[in-house]
């Protein structure tokens, strides 16, 4: 009997025997769905994250940033700027001026309604043509600040915090900024606070911008357009799609979610890998008499470790479709809300795979000492129990 046959027949002994193995078979089953269940629905955090960053990015929106400078906030002269405005390639808004974004960075605290944590956000000084930049941005209450005034606008998603209603006054440097506006942008869910970049370089005596952004007349001017940022000499920056930016912006914040997903998730599979181990261990210690008879008609030790080898990842196949499946019923599309970043869980076909391959390994780790155990049955263990 070649090595095929008998893998292959082993294998339907052993699943044709799950039924009277049924506390032993759901314990594999179990322990799977839950290690697979949670590291799938942790990982959705990271992946909705994601999707939500980059749901209104457009590929004709650039910034400007000094060469080999990562993230979207930096360090960017007023004549950079001023030079920045003569660039080609650039759209130009309904007043004929070209769209160039200027930006101000300002790290401001605010505290949650319901339960009174403090958060740090954005606010961002930016210059009055910010409508014309982010054409997606719609104004739901109230009116755009103006320049020169203390005044600011706040994202729809700001509610959550206190203080950031129409006509709310917001301190900064010893002065008092009101809500003039609130307004939502496409599918961002994060509040965010605008005001005039000048004013608040101004009150917070800053002489450089954090960041200089532009629409360009089309996505397809962009290689145009970067090297004609390159070969201006009083610019020294470098021009990078918005896309770039914001994957740079989100890879430590994702970074970080998957890292704890994985410890979470890694904790979970040991578990369930022991759970696996201890109640393969038991199928194989009653199996022992029939597994030493079959060494004794001639099976090989080869085949009976890798049926049961094969046996074990088969149980953690159910599992591993179960945990997924769970994980999308009950958290895709769940709201989020950490450090003020609103966005959906999103568990998606390639976390399943994920999912499943997390299975198929706790299954292989977990199969591989019962399964050397019951190659090892020596054939005097059948003729001692007959």
């Amino acid at each position: 009997m070649n090595f095929l046959r008998q893998f292959l027949a082993l294998l339907r002994m052993n699943l044709a025997g799950a039924r009277q193995r049924a506390g032993a078979v759901l314990t594999v089953i179990v322990g799977v769905t839950c290690a697979v269940g949670v590291l799938v629905a942790m990982l959705a955090m990271g992946t909705g994250a994601k999707r939500q960053a980059l749901g209104d990015v457009r590929d004709d929106r650039v910034v400007l940033q000094p060469i080999g400078s990562r993230g979207s906030f930096n360090s960017i002269s007023r004549d950079q700027a001023q030079a920045a405005l003569d660039l080609p390639y650039v759209r130009r808004g309904a007043d004929g001026k070209p769209i160039v974004l200027l930006q101000a960075f300002v790290p401001t605290e605010g505290r949650r309604r319901e339960s009174g944590a403090r958060i740090m956000f954005p606010l961002l000084g930016v210059s009055s043509n910010v409508a014309d930049y982010y054409p997606e941005m719609q104004l739901i209450e109230g009116r755009m600040f103006k320049a020169g005034l203390h005044e600011l606008v706040a994202s729809r998603d700001c509610s959550q915090f206190v203080g950031f209603e129409l006509n709310d006054k917001r301190p900064l440097r010893g002065a008092d900024w009101v809500i003039v506006g609130r307004f939502t942008q496409g599918g961002m869910h994060q509040c965010r606070v605008y005001g005039d970049v000048d004013t608040i370089m101004s009150t917070l005596a800053h002489n450089t911008y954090s960041g200089v952004a532009m629409r360009l007349q089309s996505a397809s001017d962009y290689p145009a357009f970067a090297r004609a940022v390159a070969a201006n000499p009083s610019l020294k920056l470098e021009a990078v799609t918005e896309r770039q930016v914001t994957e740079q912006d989100m890879k430590q914040f994702t970074g970080l979610l998957n890292f704890v997903s994985f410890f979470v998730g890694a904790i979970m599979a040991i578990a369930a890998t022991l759970g696996a181990v201890n109640s393969l261990y038991a199928i194989v210690d009653a199996r022992r008499r029939e597994l030493a008879t079959l060494r004794a008609i001639g099976f090989a030790p080869l085949a009976i470790l890798s049926s049961i080898l094969c046996e074990s990842v088969l149980l953690a196949l159910p599992g591993a479709l179960l945990g997924s499946a769970i994980a999308w019923l009950l958290f895709n599309r769940m709201a989020a809300s950490p450090f003020g970043f609103t966005f959906e869980l999103a568990v998606t076909p390639a976390l399943a795979v994920l999912g499943i391959e997390w299975a198929l390994v706790m299954g292989l780790a977990g199969g591989l000492l019962p399964a050397l155990r019951a190659a090892r049955i020596p054939v005097t263990a059948a003729l001692r129990a007959t």
